[in-house]
């Protein structure tokens, strides 16, 4: 017999009632989870794109302040050697970090998958304990 069998039989029952209430709660939040991802992305994205807007000008400004003033910018082939290098490890590191943080990810969502297979067992254990309570006290009524 499914959920929606069992709250169906007797809507005014305690339990029936309780199973509806609960399902209604679950099924809200449901709905809610995909607009609170989109919502989130979003904002991620335009932070990102404000970020990424911001340095841009600061840099536009400094090369036109630098052009203006006749400063120097050429750097040494060492100093280029050190900021690519640095770039490059920064890249790297971000990637590492997205890798281990995706995994951590993965990990917490088998973990919960583990729990709630275990917690069903731990139901069906607890519905053969109180079938096999109920048969022994049944039987001593009779």
């Amino acid at each position: 017999m499914s959920k929606n069998e069992q709250t169906q039989t007797n809507p005014k029952d305690l339990f029936s009632v309780y199973q509806q209430n609960v399902d209604k709660i679950f099924n809200g939040i449901r709905q809610s989870v995909p607009q609170y991802h989109q919502a989130i992305t979003n904002v991620q994205q335009e932070f990102l794109q404000a970020y990424e807007n911001i340095v841009d000008s600061t840099i536009t400004l400094q090369k036109e302040f630098a052009k203006k003033t006749g400063m120097a910018t050429n750097i040494p082939d060492a100093t280029f050697k050190v900021i690519q290098d640095t770039t490059e490890e920064l890249v790297k590191t971000g990637s590492i970090q997205n890798q281990v943080t995706l995994a951590t990810i993965d990990a917490t969502q088998q973990n919960i998958k583990t729990f709630n297979d275990n917690a069903k067992s731990f139901a069906d254990l607890n519905r053969n304990i109180l079938q096999s309570w109920i048969s022994v006290f049944a039987t001593k009524n009779n």
